[in-house]
């Protein structure tokens, strides 16, 4: 049976624990640093967003490494009303924060649910 649950680290703020079929992955974006397999790279950048149905929707962002010394990085905001939800920025920030780069950040915005017009 797989992991229902997943305690996402926030920025400032304690962590949260969710159902994630309840809030799941909208967009994602990741990079690994050059192995072919990425189980088999040293370092790691994953940024994710969820939203639950109710509009609600956490950006979150990890940073892995094998290396001896250096740290993991976890950095997530999240957002209680969907209309003060400024995804694309938080995507931005996050990335920023674990040590990503513009085009992994605009990697995971491409990859939100497009806007009908």
């Amino acid at each position: 049976m797989e992991n229902e649950t997943l305690t996402i680290t926030l920025t400032g703020r304690a962590p949260v624990k969710i159902n994630k079929d309840k809030w799941p992955v909208i967009a994602s974006a990741s990079w690994h640093d050059g192995k072919e397999f990425e189980s088999q790279s040293n370092r790691r950048r994953r940024v994710t967003v969820r939203q639950h149905e109710d509009g609600r929707a956490i950006v979150y962002a990890v940073f892995d490494s094998n290396w001896q010394g250096e740290a993991d990085i976890r950095r997530g905001e999240m957002f209680l009303e969907q209309d003060d939800a400024d995804i694309p920025g938080a995507i931005h920030r996050v990335t920023e924060a674990i040590g990503g780069n513009e085009a992994l950040a605009e990697q995971c915005i491409a990859d939100l649910p497009a806007i009908t017009l």
